[in-house]
């Protein structure tokens, strides 16, 4: 089991602006109103990617924990 903590700034998953769920390199993000809530009060936040479980083979993430 990976038990790397990974990252993702808005900038890392290219300034999205609106909530939805979005492909990326390291597979599918579903950002919520609320996330884009934090990065407009705090624009260089990093989010947790959180693994949705169940998603194998294609990998499906959240955003968790953030840090200002």
């Amino acid at each position: 089991m990976d038990s790397t903590v990974h990252k993702v700034t808005r900038a890392q998953v290219g300034g999205v602006s609106e909530p939805g769920r979005y492909l990326f390199t390291f597979g599918w993000l579903t950002i919520t109103d609320a996330d884009l809530a934090v990065w407009q009060r705090f624009p260089d936040a990093a989010f947790t990617l959180v693994a949705q479980p169940g998603t194998e083979p294609v990998e499906e993430y959240r955003l968790g924990a953030f840090v200002p």
